[in-house]
Order: C-alpha cells, then structure tokens, then sequence
C-alpha cells in the first residue's frame, strides 16, 4: 500500500506560467513505438548533456516489457552504449534509473521512480575530461544533483564514450539487443534535449517557481553542437523533428501523429493510475488512458491520477460494451466500490438496460443505456454536490449540468453511502466486465480514440468528441489551479 499514490488535491510537477510546453509524445510497448537516428559524423565523444521530461504510466509489475524501459541509447549494442532507462526485470532494483556512460557497467539510483501521476525532469551532464572522477558525470531530477546511489562506476579520465561516433545509432524509447529492439518506453516524453560538446547544469533547461518552490521548465537558449537536438513534438506531422536548427532529425518507428499529446509539464492531465491496485488481469496501457480485461478477468475498475475536490469536471469514456459503469466514488471508500465493481459506495451508470447505480441500488433511467463505441460523458459539479451523464452528447434524464445547485437531472452526491461532503475527494472513474474489452478514458490531455470534433474547454483545454458544459473543466493542472 506505501506505493499507492491517489492522486488526492492533483498531480504535481506541473507549474504553468512564463515558459509554456504545448506537446508531448506518447510512447507505448504494446505498439512497439520509439524513435531512432543514425550519427552522420563523429563529434565530441567526452563532454555532452541529455535533458528530458518524462511521465511514466506502467512500472514494474505491470510492464509490458520486461527488459527495461528506455529513455535513451546512443552506441552500437547493449553492452558498448550510453544509456538510460527504468529498471524493470528484477524486484531488487525495480523502477530504479539505470544508466551507462561507458562499458557495460551500470550505475543505479537508491531511489525508485513510480508516481505516476507526476511529470520528472532529468539531466545527464557527462565530461570525463575532469580530474575528479565524481565530476565525469552529474544526474539531476528535478533541478536537484542526485547523490544516492546503489551501485555507480566511473570512466577513467579522457575516456571516450560511444556517443556521437558517425554510423552509430541514437535511440529514445527502445534499445537493441541480439538484433531486435528490447526494453520500450510507457509514458509521455517532452523538452528532449541533447547537447554536443558541453556538460550542463540543469538551471539551463529549467528552475525553482518562486510561489511554489516546484521546478519547472525554460527555454534553452544556449548552443548545440554538431549532433545536438531538440525534440518539442509540436509538429504532429512530423514528430521527429529537430527544432534546434540542426536538422539532427529522428525517424518515426511506429509512431504516427495520433501519438502526438497535450498532457504536458506545464499543463499535467489526468491519466489512468497504475498505484491504484488493479484486480489480476487487467493492465492500463497507451499512456494510461486504456483499460484492458485480458481474457475473462470480471468486473474490474481503474482510478485517475487526479480526485477532486471542488469545481467542476469534465471526462469523456470510449465503451467496450454495455457491461460497463462510469461515474465517481469517494476516495475514501474508493478501494472498496468501484476496484470490485459493485459500487457499493459510489454512483455509476450501467450501461445495461440503462441504469444507475447509487450505493448498489438501482434506477432505470430515460436516455441512458448504452454499448460498444458509445461515448460517455461525466460531469461532476462538486461544488454544488451533483453528478450528470451524457450519451454520445445527449444528457440522459433531461440533465442540465448548468443548473447549478437545483442539479436538473443530476444525481445527488449526498444519496445513500456516498457521503458527500465539502472535504472529500472524488474520483472520476470506471468499470467493465468485458473479455479482452478496452474501455478508453479521455480525461482531455490524451486519447486512442481521436475525436472528430476536437472540442476542448471554456479555457482551450483538452481534446473532447463534445464539448463540456459551460463551466466545466478537463481535470488538469492548469484547470485545478484555478477551480479546484
């Protein structure tokens, strides 16, 4: 249970002001997705610096892939490379940052990487021209040097790395081995720098918020060097696209512009959370927006990154079928309603025979059943303590989200067990028993199942098939910042 984090009052490294990321790329094992780049000359093999964002959705005991998840690669093969990625194949160093700067031995962090609701910023600073052989490389998370270390290996001074050397292959998202690509990537990447020639400190790519001590991004404004590269995916037509000017431009491998996502450092969205416990068989995948029943798992259900607890919200369910809920749950009952789908302490809509559900007691109600391909819209009004459900755009039981406190057509929080009150947190989230079924959630900031209308938010946030009601928001940072 220590690992489960709920998400409770909003993710966090996300502080939105000044320097704005508008994009980030979605990488998933199960699509084999990653980017790759052949080295045109050799350059500076001693001194470099890799700085990236990332937000990891699958970890070790739900990997896809259990020989690593990557972030970087540069080299000819899985023992002569550098590298970074998650840990993911052994209890002992699960989800621990493991890297190379030369050779094959590994350097391992003491701490280990699993929220999953939060973004990470990460500098690898490498010289091995420096006397000091603690000074031939610097890790940094979050604008702060790392000094706890399970296991690290220096280079001897001058050493060359297989960095930069013409024909050798760079690579973000996968790594070879035996002459396939291993150890996939599962999150979202964005701000992907790598700098030629220079080991830099991570004030040059990021600093502390001044109200809320949150380290945050920056533009750049320095060189890059002969190989170096910017990735800010914002050319959804061309997701590997150096924007530094050097054309040092990546070759999509799987990836297409559906990859392309909102959910950024400065604007951290909602996603499915893997922390959550998930009932055996049943995975999260595609940037954690998927929920999966392999084979005939049962009613199983899954949490967001997020709850709330004032303001108004907006999300949208993609169903696999009618044997499916949506709706919210008090964070504190939460393990016991909606994980077992009996909602027991919660609200949900069945799609079946349209009905709801308020505490395990059911209601038929007018407009509301629903199957396979329909759209599930879930307003909550925390504020006024009402939940409203749409069908593919159309408010079943004649709801008005609007309505404010009278709640036309909205369900009461306050009804049975649910327990609402002011103070307590709310999940939006679902269930289905559904064999091999996939039920989509678009909480605005990434989705599989791409909207034909793009609608987004009163203040231009999230990507929706419809629009949400006046008022209501895409659970996101920038949103709760100023509603929640």
């Amino acid at each position: 249970m220590a690992d489960i984090n709920l998400g409770v009052g909003g993710a966090n490294s996300a502080v939105a002001g000044g320097y704005d990321i508008a994009n980030s790329l979605k990488l998933e094992p199960d699509n084999t997705e990653y980017l790759s780049r052949t080295i045109g000359s050799t350059s500076n093999r001693k001194t470099f610096t890799v700085s990236c964002w990332f937000k990891r959705t699958e970890l070790k005991s739900g990997a896809a892939d259990a020989n690593g998840h990557n972030l970087f690669f540069s080299g000819v093969d899985s023992t002569n490379m550098v590298s970074m990625q998650f840990h993911t194949w052994q209890d002992t160093n699960a989800d621990k940052l493991e890297f190379r700067v030369v050779g094959s031995t590994n350097n391992y962090t003491s701490r280990r990487f699993r929220d999953t609701s939060a973004w990470y910023h990460i500098v690898l600073a490498v010289d091995t021209t420096q006397a000091t052989e603690s000074n031939r490389w610097k890790l940094y998370v979050n604008g702060v040097q790392e000094t706890a270390f399970d296991a690290t290996s220096y280079p001897s001074q001058n050493a060359d790395t297989v960095n930069n050397v013409q024909n050798n292959v760079m690579r973000i998202g996968t790594k070879p081995y035996a002459g396939n690509e291993f150890g996939y990537f599962a999150g979202y990447i964005a701000d992907y720098y790598h700098i030629d020639g220079e080991a830099l400190a991570p004030t040059e790519f990021g600093e502390f918020d001044e109200d809320s001590g949150i380290w945050k991004p920056k533009a750049y404004t320095g060189s890059f060097g002969t190989n170096g590269w910017y990735l800010d995916f914002v050319d959804a037509a061309n997701l590997g696209d150096d924007s530094s000017g050097n054309s040092n431009n990546f070759t999509l491998n799987n990836i297409t512009a559906a990859d392309q996502a909102t959910d950024t450092p400065t604007n951290n969205f909602a996603t499915g959370n893997p922390l959550v416990p998930l009932k055996a068989n049943t995975i999260l995948t595609e940037g954690a927006t998927n929920f999966k029943n392999v084979g005939s798992a049962g009613w199983a259900s899954f949490a967001p990154s997020i709850a709330v607890q004032s303001g108004k919200w907006y999300v949208e369910f993609t169903a696999a079928g009618a044997t499916t809920f949506c709706g919210v749950g008090n964070v504190n009952n939460f393990l016991n309603s909606i994980y077992y789908g009996n909602w027991n302490t919660s609200i949900g809509f069945y799609g079946t025979a349209g009905l709801l559900f308020i505490d395990g007691a059911t209601q038929t109600w007018s407009g509301l059943a629903y199957g396979s391909g329909d759209i599930v819209g879930i307003a909550l009004d925390k504020d006024n303590g009402y939940v409203y459900m749409s069908r593919n755009g159309t408010w079943a039981n004649s709801g008005d989200p609007t309505s404010g406190s009278s709640g036309t057509g909205g369900v009461a929080l306050t009804q049975g067990n649910s327990d609402y009150l002011a103070s307590d947190y709310f999940y939006i989230g679902a269930s289905q028993d559904i064999d091999n079924g996939i039920l989509q959630a678009n909480y605005g900031g990434y989705t599989t199942d791409t909207p034909s209308s793009a609608e987004t938010d009163a203040n231009g946030y999230g990507t929706f098939e419809y629009a949400p009601p006046t008022g209501y928001y895409a659970l996101c940072t920038k949103n709760l910042a100023e509603y929640g």
